[in-house]
């Protein structure tokens, strides 16, 4: 497993290395990272058992935001790093630390999609599941 810190360089690694455009257009949005989620959370999320979250966006999306947004508290991304370095064991190939970068990329990159209005629906058409 890796630190915390170890981890949270994969995530600057993976904001880093998105498009300029992305970052440039990311408002009011705050990236966390947490061990993993909360029973609590698995099951207001309506998560079955046996399955988890390695992510989670809670915010307004950009699409959504309109005059009236101002004032608001941040939108938060958090990634759960038990979770997403379990995902990344499972994989058959690779250096274990090549497998949860990318496993860290996939997420942040899901996430920031729901940060601009792509629900899972219309990822899932994109082909990013």
């Amino acid at each position: 497993m890796l630190s915390e810190s170890q981890f949270e360089e994969l995530v600057g690694e993976a904001l880093d290395d998105l498009p300029p455009f992305f970052q440039a257009q990311m408002d009011n949005v705050v990236i966390l990272v947490e061990p993993q989620p909360s029973r609590r959370l698995l099951r207001d999320m309506r998560v079955p058992p046996g399955d988890t979250l390695l992510g989670l966006y809670r915010g307004i999306p950009l699409t959504e935001r309109g005059q009236g947004y101002n004032l608001a508290p941040p939108d938060t991304i958090t990634l759960f790093q038990i979770p997403i370095e379990r995902a990344a064991a499972e994989w058959a190939e690779g250096e274990y630390l090549d497998r949860v970068r990318e496993e860290v990329r996939h997420t942040v990159i899901h996430e920031i999609a729901h940060h601009f209005g792509i629900d899972d629906d219309r990822l899932e058409e994109l082909g990013a599941y």
